[in-house]
Formats: structure tokens, C-alpha cells, sequence
């Protein structure tokens, strides 16, 4: 593939390629790295292992010689693709928990939680092959996700919208079942669903205790 990459762009001088001029040329390799990943993040979560690189770089609104030279095969696309969507999954608690009540801020992170297990679901295969020689990529991810829910799930219970005895760790556990769910073609709007019912259980109040009789 990298050959073939080569050969479509030899002849036509690229951003990548140009003599430094400048800082200008160099961001426009930056902005052509982000829109390929922009780009491959839905194309994973639709198509899985199938998608298409020509389709990812025609999304981006760049040749496939660009891609190969940003990532020069589908593994490292998918590390960097991965590595994103961990980092805007944190990243978005902190913006919704500044604009939103603590309890909705829960709710909308665990609904941008399902986009992001629909990504990895769509990168399984070349994520269990990276598994292998970065397990630190996952070791990462494993740590700042479930503290991140926790931090959602505490300020969420401290202002009382939420019930007291819910541990972060058992909803993750729950959450994280949709990664296994079968891959059927309405499995994002069951998941929505299913973050609904999950909502509803945390905002229930526990039961009261039976009063005694002839007291």
C-alpha cells in the first residue's frame, strides 16, 4: 500500500513535503492529520475493520497519499484514532459539567460513552493486535475513563440528584456491556435506551423501611 501511496504522489510537491517555509506548511500537515482522524473515528464506528482508507481520505478532503504519509498503515491510524477518542471522552466531562446540572452532565457523558464504545467496537480487531505491543495505549484509557465516571457519579450524588449508594465501578461494568451487545443494526439506539433506564435507576430513591405495626 505505502508504494502505491508513493507512486500516486510523486510529481506534486505536498504541504507534508514542501521546503520549510514555515510554520504555515507545518500546520497545514497538522490540520490534514486532524481531519484524517475526524475522519476515521465515524468511519471505524460504521464500518469496522472494512472501512476504507480511500474513503477515509476522501472524507478528510485528502489524497490517500497523505494519509499514508501522517500513518503509514491501518494499526497506526487506529492507535492515534483510539488515543483521541479516550482524550475527548475525558475532556468532555469537565465541558459538560461546567455548562449542565451534575446529574444531566452524568447522563450526556454516558451518551457520548456509547459513541465511543461504538468506535472501539469498530477497531476490535486492529486494537487486539496492538494489545499486544502497546498494552500501555489500554493501561491509559483504563485508568483516566473509570475516574472520570467517578468524578461525574460523586458530584452528581453530593447535590442529591442522584442516589448515595451508587458505585462509579458497577455502572462502568454495566456501561461497558455494550461493548459485547450483538452488532445489530439498531444497537446504538438500544444503547441510548439502555443509558436511559440507567439514569432512571440512579435517580430513583431506595426504599423505606416497612413501618412497624403498632407502633
Amino acid at each position: 500500500m505505502a508504494v502505491h501511496a508513493k507512486a500516486k504522489s510523486k510529481g506534486r510537491p505536498t504541504a507534508e513535503k514542501a521546503p520549510a517555509a514555515s510554520g504555515e506548511l507545518r500546520a497545514d500537515a497538522r490540520r490534514n492529520r486532524d481531519k484524517l482522524i475526524e475522519a476515521a473515528a465515524p468511519a471505524f464506528a460504521e464500518h469496522g475493520t472494512a472501512a476504507s482508507l480511500e474513503e477515509i481520505a476522501r472524507r478528510a478532503g485528502v489524497g490517500i497519499g497523505t494519509l499514508y504519509r501522517h500513518f503509514p498503515t491501518r494499526e497506526h491510524l487506529v492507535e492515534v484514532v483510539y488515543g483521541r477518542e479516550v482524550e475527548q471522552l475525558v475532556a468532555a466531562a469537565d465541558e459538560l459539567a461546567r455548562r449542565a446540572a451534575p446529574d444531566v452532565a452524568l447522563e450526556q457523558w454516558m451518551l457520548r460513552f456509547v459513541g465511543y464504545i461504538a468506535a472501539k467496537r469498530g477497531m476490535a480487531e486492529s486494537l487486539r493486535q496492538l494489545y499486544a505491543g502497546n498494552s500501555q495505549l489500554f493501561a491509559k484509557a483504563s485508568g483516566l475513563v473509570p475516574q472520570t465516571l467517578q468524578r461525574l457519579v460523586e458530584a452528581a450524588a453530593a447535590a442529591g440528584l442522584i442516589r448515595k449508594d451508587i458505585q462509579s465501578a458497577d455502572l462502568l461494568q454495566a456501561l461497558s456491556g455494550l461493548y459485547s451487545a450483538p452488532d445489530t443494526p439498531d444497537w446504538r439506539d438500544r444503547s441510548r435506551r439502555l443509558v436511559g433506564l440507567l439514569m432512571d435507576g440512579l435517580r430513583a430513591s431506595p426504599p423505606k423501611p416497612a413501618r412497624k405495626r403498632g407502633g
